[in-house]
C-alpha cells in the first residue's frame, strides 16, 4: 500500500515484505522493541523504525502499515495434533468458543439437516461443558431429538462420548456388546445401549468408535489441512510440534503433509514426531523407523523431531480426572529396551506422563541408563503435561537435562480435577513457577484438537489467570506467569525443543520472518479479553497466510472447502464470541439463555405429556 514518506526505490537488496508503523515485541532482549521491520528469502533483514526499512523499499515490496497495533513473533504450539486434525478438520462441527448448550444444539440440527446420508455429524474436542452458561452436557435425548437418522458423535474431554440412536446403529453396538477394556457402554433399560460411552479410565472406547465413521480421500484430505493450518494461522500460529499420537500411522497418516510441503503449501512449520501404535510391537516400529529416517530430516517447513509421546503402551497414563489415577502394571523393562535403542541411535523423545507417581518410574529408568553413560547422550527429551510432577522430580529432570511442555489441559477439565484431588492439589498442577526456577525449559501448548481447543489465547490466558474456561481460578498468583514469559514460553521454549532457538521464536535479523499482527494488544489488554485475540495478518517465511479486516485478501487464496457440506463451510471453525463482557451484561446473558431454556424443557415436557401448556409455579404465594 502507498505510504507517505516510503517510496520505492530500485535497490538490489530490496525486502519482500515491510512491516511498518507497528509496536514490535520482538522477544529479543537486545532490542525488545521495535517500529518497523523487513523480510527477505524469508529472513528477517532488518529491525528498527520506518527510517530503517525504507532503505529496503522496492517497486515489488509489499508494505503493511500495521495501524499502530501490536506486533509478535509468531506462536508456536509445542505440542498440537495438527497432522492428524488436519486430515479431518472439515468433517467436524466445532463448540470451540461456544457460550451455551442451546446454541451448541442449534448448530448440531441445523448441521444435520445439510448432512448427506451415509455421513456424520461429530464434534470432537475443543468444549467443555464448563463453558456452557447451562454448565452441563447434551443428553442422547436431545442429540436424537436434533438428528433422528444421521448418526452424531460428540466427544467431551477425555471422559465421555454421546452417540445418538443412529449412531449406535451405524457402529453396531447392542445389548449384546461387550465393554471394552478400560471403558463402559452405559446401558438402560433391557441392556440395549442409551448413547453414553465412558472412559474408565482408557479413552480407547471413544477412539475406536471415532475411527468407525467415514473418512476423507485424496484431495480432500489435502484440502482439509489446508484449512486446519489457514485456521491455526487466523490466531498467530506460524509454527507447531506434532505429537503424534493413536490411530496417526507412520507413513499412511503423514502423508498429506509430506506432499504439501513438497508442493511448498504449508502454511505452518511441522516438527513431528513417530508413536508406535500397536502394543507389543514398539520396538519392532522403533526399529524400522531408525532404520529409515532421523531426527533433522526435512526442512524448516516439516521436519523429524524424535519419537514419543508414547515409547510403549503399558507405559502410558491416562489423563482422565473424572477417574482414579490408573495403576499402571511393571512396564521398565520394554520402556528401557525402547529407550536404550533410541539413545543408541541418536534419537530424541517426548514422553506423555500426567502423574509424578509415572514420572518418578521413568526417571529411574534414564538413571539407570545415564550411569552407563547412554543418557541423554546429546539427545533432546522432554516430559509433556505433568500436571503432578513433584519438586523431587523436578530437580531429577533438570540432572538429566530434560525439558518440559504443559498444555492448558486443565483449562477445559479443571473443574474434575478439583473434585478429585481439591483445590490445594489443583493449584499447583502443573507447578509452573518451580518449573522455571529451577532453570528448565517449558514450552507451552494445547495438547488440542480431541480434549483443548486449539486456539493459543485461550491457553495463554490460562497460563496468565490460572482460570479455566468456565471462570474457576485454580492456579493461585505465585503459580502464575506474566505475559512476558508466556508468550516466552510459546515462542523461543518451543523451538528449543526442536534445536531452532536460534532462527525461530525471535524477530531478528537472521531469523525466520514469522509474525502476527493482532487484533488486540496482548500487553496491555484487560486480562479477560486475552483469550478474544486474534491475528488480523499473519506471515510466515516472508508469505502471508492470514489476513482480515485492513488487510482481507492479501493472504494466499486457498481452494473451496470440500465437500460442501462441510461445518466448515456453513459455521467455520473456532466461534469467536467477542470480546468478555462484563459481570452486569454477563449475568443478563446468563439469565436470558437460562430463561430460553427452561421454555424449551417445558415445550419438551408438554409434547410428551408430561406437563400441561399451562404452566403455573405450584408455591401457593404466587396463587391468584
Amino acid at each position: 500500500m502507498p505510504v507517505g514518506g516510503l517510496v520505492p526505490r530500485a535497490v538490489e537488496d530490496v525486502a519482500d515484505v515491510v512491516v511498518r508503523n507497528a509496536k514490535i515485541y520482538t522477544g529479543d532482549v537486545r532490542r525488545p522493541q521495535a517500529g518497523a521491520l523487513a523480510i527477505r528469502d524469508g529472513l528477517v533483514t532488518a529491525v528498527g523504525d520506518d527510517a530503517d526499512v525504507a532503505p529496503l523499499i522496492g517497486p515489488s515490496t509489499t508494505v503493511v502499515d500495521a495501524l499502530g497495533r501490536r506486533v509478535v513473533p509468531g506462536l508456536n504450539d509445542s505440542h498440537l495434533h495438527v497432522i492428524r486434525g488436519g486430515l479431518n478438520y472439515v468433517l467436524e462441527l466445532r463448540w470451540n468458543g461456544v457460550t451455551s448448550l442451546r446454541d451448541a444444539l442449534a448448530m448440531l440440527r441445523e448441521q444435520a439437516a445439510r448432512t448427506p446420508k451415509g455421513q456424520w455429524v461429530r464434534v470432537v474436542g475443543g468444549w467443555s461443558a464448563e463453558q456452557f452458561a447451562e454448565r452441563r452436557l447434551p443428553t442422547p435425548a436431545e442429540l436424537n431429538e436434533a438428528a433422528p437418522d444421521t448418526p452424531v458423535f460428540v466427544l467431551h474431554l477425555y471422559q465421555s462420548a454421546i452417540l445418538n440412536r443412529a449412531a449406535l446403529r451405524a457402529v453396531g453396538y447392542t445389548r449384546n456388546t461387550p465393554d471394552p477394556k478400560g471403558g463402559q457402554i452405559v446401558r438402560g433399560r433391557g441392556g440395549e445401549p442409551n448413547g453414553m460411552l465412558l472412559a474408565a479410565p482408557s479413552a480407547l472406547v471413544l477412539y475406536s468408535t471415532l475411527a468407525k465413521a467415514p473418512t476423507l480421500e485424496g484431495e480432500d484430505r489435502k484440502t482439509s489441512t489446508l484449512h486446519f493450518l489457514r485456521e491455526l494461522n487466523r490466531f498467530g500460529l506460524t509454527s507447531a510440534i506434532d505429537a503424534a499420537g493413536g490411530f496417526q500411522s507412520f507413513p499412511e497418516n503423514y502423508g498429506t503433509v509430506i506432499e504439501l510441503a513438497r508442493e511448498g503449501r504449508l502454511s505452518l512449520r511441522i516438527a513431528y514426531h513417530l508413536f508406535p501404535q500397536t502394543p507389543g510391537q514398539e520396538l519392532d516400529d522403533l526399529t524400522r523407523w531408525i532404520e529409515t529416517v532421523r531426527p533433522g530430516d526435512g526442512d524448516e517447513w516439516l521436519r523429524l523431531n524424535g519419537a514419543g509421546e508414547n515409547l510403549t503402551w503399558a507405559a502410558a497414563d491416562f489423563e482422565n480426572f473424572a477417574e482414579p489415577r490408573p495403576e499402571l502394571d511393571n512396564y521398565e523393562g520394554e520402556f528401557e529396551k525402547a529407550v536404550r535403542l533410541l539413545m543408541e541411535n541418536g534419537w530424541g523423545f517426548r514422553l506423555h506422563a500426567t502423574y509424578d507417581e509415572t514420572i518418578r518410574r521413568d526417571l529411574a529408568v534414564f538413571e539407570k541408563l545415564a550411569a552407563e553413560g547412554l543418557f541423554p547422550g546429546g539427545n533432546r527429551w522432554l516430559f509433556d503435561h505433568a500436571e503432578t510432577v513433584s519438586p523431587d522430580s523436578l530437580d531429577r529432570i533438570a540432572a538429566l537435562g530434560g525439558s518440559l511442555s504443559v498444555q492448558n489441559r486443565l483449562s477445559f477439565q479443571g473443574e474434575a480435577f478439583t473434585r478429585r484431588y481439591g483445590l490445594g492439589t489443583a493449584a499447583q498442577a502443573p507447578p509452573i513457577r518451580a518449573m522455571l526456577d529451577r532453570g528448565l525449559t517449558v514450552a507451552a501448548g494445547t495438547d488440542a484438537t480431541r480434549v483443548s481447543s486449539y486456539n493459543p489465547w485461550v491457553a495463554l490466558h490460562w497460563l496468565v489467570s490460572g482460570r479455566t474456561v468456565g471462570g474457576l481460578a485454580l492456579r493461585p498468583p505465585q503459580n502464575r506467569v506474566d505475559r512476558q514469559t508466556a508468550l516466552a514460553m510459546y515462542t523461543t521454549a518451543g523451538a528449543a525443543l526442536t534445536g531452532e532457538q536460534d532462527v525461530k521464536g525471535v524477530l531478528r535479523p537472521g531469523c525466520y520472518g514469522d509474525l502476527a499482527v493482532l487484533s488486540e494488544d496482548y500487553f496491555t489488554v484487560p486480562e479477560p479479553e486475552i483469550p478474544h485475540i486474534e491475528s488480523l495478518l499473519t506471515v510466515v517465511g516472508g508469505r502471508i497466510v492470514h489476513a482480515a479486516a485492513e488487510y482481507e485478501e492479501m493472504d494466499e487464496e486457498l481452494p473451496p472447502v470440500s465437500p460442501d457440506w462441510s461445518p466448515v463451510a456453513h459455521f467455520g471453525g473456532y466461534q469467536a464470541s467477542g470480546r468478555a463482557a462484563g459481570a452486569g451484561s454477563r449475568q443478563a446473558e446468563l439469565l436470558g439463555q437460562a430463561a430460553a431454556e427452561s421454555k424449551q424443557h417445558l415445550r419438551w415436557r408438554v409434547g410428551r405429556g408430561l406437563a400441561s401448556g399451562h404452566h403455573r409455579p405450584s408455591d401457593p404465594c404466587f396463587h391468584f
